[in-house]
């Protein structure tokens, strides 16, 4: 066994928030695991496996760099710089993800059992439903010079009926439908809606995947110091003028916005709520799930700016056990529009709630309910 130290630098959210300095060594290593650099991946960087400010060189030097990271709960992986390496159990089945609760400075200590590139790959088995079809595997993105897989869900009945359907856009497509393509679970969209048709009608649901290495700028629509250059208008973009009109085009879609809506979690739930203040013509309704307005004060201005042109529905969830800065960030933005707009909001705070697919999994349901409630409801939340 070999071992050696990883470090990693974190930024503060919206607001000032106090950091704590942590270090983490690896304690044990898999004799086979090659000499090259491994890395950090988790809530905390955007899940980017092969970040160079979560890079060790080499596993065998007694290097240290110093992590400071505000309180909170944060969920992470080890890997050797892609999804492809990342780490496994001893015999290369999946392991969850490590939590990390930051209170205080303190030294965190990995045992890594094993890496999933040693061992033979395992097709996963599809959980998608019958409803759920991959449209195009490269549609192309004409604003980005991109081209990305499509999901499309159709509600139980589609093909009998002529009616048309509500339409929800929906970001990081690999992980709503399908356990098999999905990073960390998946969300269950086609299965909650199929159960939910019956009482509150059916959607549709247009899954766009993220672009991997890519999400954190396609996701943005700043720029960002650490990150580099924010692509999230043109992505917003691409989804108006389009992916918008291509599905607008091939399947029955109401083209109201009080039918159209977009919803995702962290950088999805950042670029869902930029969406709605982009395009409040288009969009009626945002699902803002664990949004990572940290990466991007500047949100604040957008908000300012353009809130009172906002009139959808805003659905805001987060989990009191993510990171120390995640509800009170998402708490300024929603009291901001709350000054400016009438648009009905919800606002909800779970407080067992983390950040990963397995909470905003359980949320969706009442999510989609109160998207389609008739007539909408705004209350004010005592905080």
């Amino acid at each position: 066994m070999r071992s050696a130290i990883i470090t990693l630098l974190l930024f503060a959210g919206l607001g000032a928030s106090a950091q704590h300095l942590l270090r983490f060594r690896v304690s044990s290593l898999p004799d086979y695991a090659p000499k090259d650099s491994i890395f950090l991946a988790g809530s905390f960087n955007g899940w980017r496996p092969g970040e160079e400010s979560a890079r060790v060189r080499s596993y065998v030097t007694d290097d240290e760099v110093q992590l400071r990271l505000p309180a909170g709960t944060y969920e992470y992986k080890v890997t050797r710089g892609s999804w492809a390496t990342v780490e496994s159990g001893p015999g290369g089945g999946d392991v969850p993800n490590r939590t990390l609760t930051v209170t205080k400075d303190s030294i965190v200590y990995l045992d890594v059992a094993g890496f999933k590139d040693h061992f033979p790959a395992k097709p996963k088995v599809s959980t998608a439903g019958p409803g759920v079809r991959i449209v195009d595997t490269a549609f192309y993105m004409p604003q980005l010079g991109r081209n990305r897989r499509i999901w499309v869900y159709l509600p139980p009945g589609y093909e009998a009926s002529r009616h048309s359907y509500p339409v929800l856009y929906m970001h990081d497509g690999q992980n709503l439908f399908d356990d098999s393509s999905g990073f960390s679970g998946e969300w269950g969209v086609d299965e909650a809606l199929d159960t939910l048709a019956g009482k509150w009608g059916g959607a549709i649901v247009v899954g766009i995947d993220h672009g991997g290495p890519t999400r954190i700028n396609e996701y943005s629509p700043y720029d960002m110091e650490r990150f580099g250059k924010g692509e999230g208008a043109a992505y917003v973009d691409f989804l108006v003028q389009t992916l918008k009109p291509w599905v607008d085009a091939r399947y029955r879609t109401s083209r109201r916005p009080s039918e159209t809506f977009t919803a995702g979690s962290s950088m999805g739930g950042l670029i869902s709520m930029y969406a709605l203040l982009r395009y409040p013509g288009v969009f009626g309704g945002a699902g803002v799930f664990s949004p990572a307005f940290w990466v991007a004060p500047d949100i604040q201005k957008d908000v300012l700016r353009q809130g009172s042109r906002v009139r959808g529905k805003i659905y805001f969830y987060a989990g009191a056990r993510e990171s120390d800065s995640m509800v009170p960030d998402m708490l300024r933005i929603f009291r901001l529009l709350h000054q400016l707009t009438r648009a009905p909001m919800e606002t909800v705070i779970r407080a067992e709630g983390q950040h990963r697919e397995a909470d905003w999994r359980r949320e969706f349901p009442l999510f989609y309910q109160w998207l389609m409630k008739r007539p909408p409801v705004r209350p004010m939340p005592k905080f």
